[in-house]
C-alpha cells in the first residue's frame, strides 16, 4: 500500500512538471531568438569595435604628423619617407627637354659695342674681346593677340530653281545671321569652344579671358548660344563617331550622374583606342545603350564590350569582358565594412586570383605561346574552383554567385589580346566630364546638355588621335558651312 502511494505521488509530480515544461517552451523558444539576435550583435559590434580601432590607430599617427592649431579637416603631413623615389629622372637618362621650334619667323641681329678700332669690346669696361664667336640663341614668343573686325560685301537674292534666297559668303564667314551686332568669327568660336569643354572653364571666366586679352566684349549669354550652335554644326560629326564605335572591335562603356536643369540624370560613355562619345540623357536603362551601340552590336563575332558589372550590358549577346578592377573594389569596400572578412579564405583566393590573372595578361608578350594556353588555364580551373564552393557568408556567396554568372566574361581578356581586362579606358574618358560637373553642376538646359554632349566627343576624339584641337574643329566648321561631309575623324567609316 505504501508503494502504491508513492507511485502515485511521483505521477502527480510528473504530471506538474510536464505541465510546467509546456508552460515554460514558449518562453524558452522566445530566449532562444533573443540569444540568436544578441549574438548577430555584438558580432557586428566586434567588427564595428575593430574598424573604429583602426580608425583611431590611423588618426593618431596622422596627428602626430599634424601642426599644432590645424583644424581637424586639413590633411596632415606626408610622413617621411627614406626610400622614396627621388623627382626627376634616374641618373644618367637623357634629359627631356622641349623640342626645337620647326620654323624661324623672325631673325634679329644683336650688334655688340665696338672700340675705335671696329671691334668688338665690352659694354661694360669697353676692352676689346678675344675669341670672337657668333652664337644662336633662340626664344619662342606669344604675339599679343587683337580683335580683328572684317566687314565681308556679299550679294544676296532669290534663286527660282532651289526656291529660297542665297548669299555670298567666304570660306571662313559663320553663316550670316541678321543680329544688330558683329557674329563670332571663326577663331572667336573654336577658342571659345576648347576653354569650355577642353579647359572646362566657368561662362563668366571665359568672358572675362577675351575682354581682357584681345578685348573682346561678349556676355556670357552668347557664349552659351554659340557653343550650342556648335553643337548644331557638328552634330553629322557625333552620328559620323556612334557609327564608328556600333562597328569598332572593342568598346569600353560606362556611366555616370548628370544633372540636368537641376534634374538628376546620367552621362553615358563609349570609347575605344581612336574614338569617344558622350551622351547626356534622363534615363540610366538598357533603352540607351541599344540606342548608342545599335541592336545589331555584336553580330560580327569579333566584337567585344568591355564594362563593369551593372547588368544593362548584359543585353548585347557578344563577347563581354567585366571589369576586374571593379571586382577587386568591391572586395576591398565589403572588407572595410567588415574587418572581419579580411582573413576570410574566400577574400584572399580572389584577390589573389584577380591579381595573377591581370599580372599574367601583362606577361603574355614574354611568354611562349602554349606555355601561356596553359596558364590561362589553370587561371580558368582555379576561378571555376572558386565559383562553385558555398562559403555559409552573405557578402562571399553574394561575390561567388556574381563569379558564376559572369564566368565566361571574367576571362575574355586572357584570350584576346586587344582587349584589357579593366575598364580603365571608359573611366579615364568620363573622368573630365566628371571635372566639368563638378565645377559647373551640370548643363542648365536640355540643349546645352546635347550640345555639350557633342563637342566634348569631337574634341575628345580629336586629342585622341593625336590632332590639334584647335584647328580640327575650325576646318571641321568651315566644312558644314561649306555644305561638305568630310571624315576627319572617322576615316574608316
Amino acid at each position: 500500500e505504501r508503494f502504491k502511494d508513492e507511485a502515485q505521488y511521483q505521477r502527480g509530480q510528473v504530471y506538474r512538471l510536464e505541465l510546467e515544461l509546456r508552460a515554460l517552451r514558449p518562453q524558452a523558444y522566445q530566449d532562444g531568438l533573443k540569444i540568436g539576435r544578441l549574438e548577430q550583435r555584438v558580432e557586428k559590434l566586434t567588427a564595428e569595435n575593430l574598424r573604429l580601432k583602426q580608425k583611431v590607430k590611423d588618426l593618431t599617427v596622422e596627428l602626430k604628423h599634424k601642426p599644432k592649431g590645424v583644424p581637424a579637416f586639413v590633411k596632415g603631413n606626408v610622413a617621411d619617407r627614406k626610400s622614396a623615389k627621388k623627382p626627376g629622372r634616374a641618373k644618367g637618362h637623357a634629359a627631356a627637354l622641349r623640342p626645337m621650334p620647326r620654323t624661324i619667323d623672325v631673325h634679329q641681329t644683336v650688334d655688340c659695342p665696338v672700340d675705335s678700332a671696329g671691334k668688338p669690346s665690352c659694354p661694360h669696361c669697353h676692352v676689346q674681346l678675344s675669341e670672337v664667336k657668333h652664337r644662336e640663341r633662340f626664344v619662342e614668343e606669344l604675339v599679343p593677340s587683337t580683335v580683328r573686325t572684317t566687314c565681308y560685301h556679299t550679294t544676296s537674292g532669290y534663286c527660282p530653281g532651289c526656291r529660297k534666297t542665297v548669299e555670298s559668303r567666304a570660306p571662313e564667314q559663320p553663316p550670316a545671321a541678321n543680329v544688330p551686332h558683329a557674329q563670332l568669327g571663326l577663331n572667336a568660336l573654336a577658342t571659345a569652344a576648347v576653354m569650355r569643354v577642353c579647359y572646362r572653364l566657368p561662362i563668366r571666366q571665359i568672358t572675362r579671358l577675351f575682354k581682357h586679352l584681345p578685348g573682346l566684349s561678349i556676355s556670357p549669354g552668347a557664349i552659351v548660344k554659340q557653343i550650342q550652335r556648335l553643337g548644331t554644326w557638328l552634330e553629322k560629326q557625333y552620328h559620323r563617331l556612334k557609327l564608328a564605335l556600333r562597328v569598332a572591335g572593342v568598346v569600353h562603356a560606362d556611366e555616370t550622374g548628370w544633372r540636368t536643369n537641376g534634374r538628376n540624370g546620367y552621362l553615358w560613355t563609349l570609347t575605344n583606342a581612336e574614338h569617344t562619345l558622350y551622351h547626356v540623357d534622363s534615363s540610366r536603362g538598357r533603352k540607351v545603350i541599344i540606342e548608342l551601340l545599335g541592336e545589331a552590336f555584336g553580330q560580327p563575332a569579333d566584337q567585344t564590350l568591355v564594362s563593369d558589372f551593372y547588368s544593362v550590358y548584359d543585353h548585347f549577346d557578344c563577347h563581354q569582358q567585366k571589369c576586374l578592377t571593379h571586382l577587386l573594389r568591391e572586395l576591398k569596400d565589403t572588407v572595410a565594412k567588415r574587418p572581419v572578412l579580411a582573413k576570410h579564405a574566400f577574400f584572399i583566393a580572389c584577390k589573389r586570383l584577380v591579381k595573377s590573372m591581370l599580372k599574367l595578361k601583362k606577361q603574355q608578350a614574354m611568354m611562349d605561346a602554349s606555355k601561356y594556353i596553359a596558364a590561362v588555364k589553370r587561371h580558368e580551373d582555379r576561378l571555376d574552383q572558386l565559383g562553385k564552393q558555398t562559403w555559409n557568408d552573405a557578402d562571399a556567396d553574394r561575390l561567388t554567385k556574381r563569379i558564376r554568372k559572369h564566368r565566361d566574361s571574367l576571362t575574355t581578356f586572357l584570350h584576346k589580346p586587344e582587349v584589357d581586362g579593366t575598364n580603365n579606358a571608359a573611366e579615364r574618358a568620363i573622368r573630365p566630364a566628371v571635372i566639368m560637373r563638378k565645377i559647373t553642376g551640370g548643363s542648365r538646359s536640355k540643349e546645352g546638355a546635347k550640345a555639350w554632349s557633342i563637342v566634348a566627343s569631337v574634341m575628345r576624339t580629336a586629342e585622341q588621335q593625336g590632332k590639334d584641337v584647335l584647328e580640327t574643329i575650325k576646318t571641321l566648321l568651315q566644312a558644314e558651312w561649306a555644305g561638305k561631309d568630310i571624315a576627319l575623324l572617322t576615316d574608316t567609316i
